[in-house]
């Protein structure tokens, strides 16, 4: 059986994770997280883009994102908010507080990932709070639509479906903290689990008339579309065979499907095989004609004239040097 959609896009971004801070607070306290482009050297020197989330283990606290008009969110034990945008955020015990910008610690690093940091911000009252600091890293080039596709907070409140999410980072933490092998792997894959059930809880919320990327993936006709690309995407789609089987005209489903993703078919088509063959690059594939087969061009030459048109540059000396 296939995976489905969102699945797919999660696997091609080359999701990883790791939690980088256990914090302690006591009222009154603030915390301000710069752009994520700004500590992503430090903490995920190979990602294109980080995004940051925090756990909420005890107590309440507010969240804000900086540079968009949006309400000050209230926190509770159990609740996970991420930022996917990157933005610049704050946390802190009463809203509309602000506060230094975090810097970057000396981190120490094992298997190419920062061992984990306990802070204390002590502010000397009686209200506390405890929780926890990670981040995602993904490649959104070539062509990551999920990542376009989100708001700048996804906010998961405290309830019975995510009770895991207490033991999860108490895992986590234990895994942090004992230099067992394959600790930072661990960390990672904790990270995309926890990640891919925000995105999917999200997606489960959104009205039945949203549109969007997201939206497409909820309709029945462009999400059945979706699927079958993801799916198989080195198949020789045409505009007709797609249409036919997602149940609808050929000008009807072009129009439907641009309406939703923002993208023609056949163009989005082409650069999510561009995703896929940048993924299969990084992922250890020696032969570019083999990557050209697998994601369906018809030579190595016509792969190669498509990919430096998007990228910049040749797939062979692009590999090179993201692996460098």
């Amino acid at each position: 059986m296939s995976r489905d959609t969102l699945s797919e896009i999660l696997s091609a971004v080359r999701l990883k994770g790791a939690v980088f801070f256990d914090v302690e607070a006591s009222a009154p306290w603030v915390a301000e997280a710069p752009p994520s482009r700004l500590i992503a050297p430090v903490l995920m020197a190979h990602a294109e883009h980080v995004m940051e989330y925090h756990v909420i283990t005890k107590g309440s606290c507010w969240a804000q994102v900086v540079g968009h008009d949006l309400p000050p969110v209230a926190l509770q034990a159990g609740d996970v908010i991420a930022f996917p945008q990157g933005d610049p955020h704050i946390l802190s015990s009463k809203p509309g507080m602000r506060g230094d910008m975090v810097g970057n610690p000396n981190f120490e690093f094992r298997d190419g990932l920062p061992v984990p940091i306990s802070m204390d911000l002590n502010g000397g009252g009686e209200e506390r709070v405890h929780f926890i600091c990670g981040f995602l890293g993904c490649d959104p080039h070539p062509f990551n639509p999920l990542i376009q596709a989100l708001p700048p907070i996804l906010h998961l409140r405290a309830g019975s479906e995510n009770a895991w999410l207490d033991a999860f980072m108490k895992f986590a933490l234990s895994e942090a903290g004992d230099k067992r092998l394959g600790g930072s792997q661990i960390l990672s894959r904790l990270g995309e689990v926890m990640f891919s059930d925000l995105v999917r809880r999200y997606v489960e919320s959104l009205p039945e008339d949203s549109r969007g990327w997201l939206g497409g993936l909820r309709d029945r006709h462009v999400g059945r579309a979706l699927k079958l690309l993801h799916t198989e995407p080195a198949r020789g789609w045409t505009l007709e065979e797609l249409a036919k089987q997602s149940g609808m005209s050929r000008s009807s489903f072009a129009e439907r499907f641009t309406e939703f993703v923002g993208t023609p078919p056949m163009q989005y088509l082409q650069r999510w095989r561009l995703q896929m063959a940048a993924s299969k690059l990084l992922d250890g594939a020696t032969s570019i004609a083999v990557v050209a087969a697998q994601t369906g061009y018809e030579s190595e030459a016509a792969f190669s004239r498509a990919f430096k048109r998007v990228l910049g540059e040749p797939p062979a000396e692009w590999r090179d040097k993201r692996r460098a």
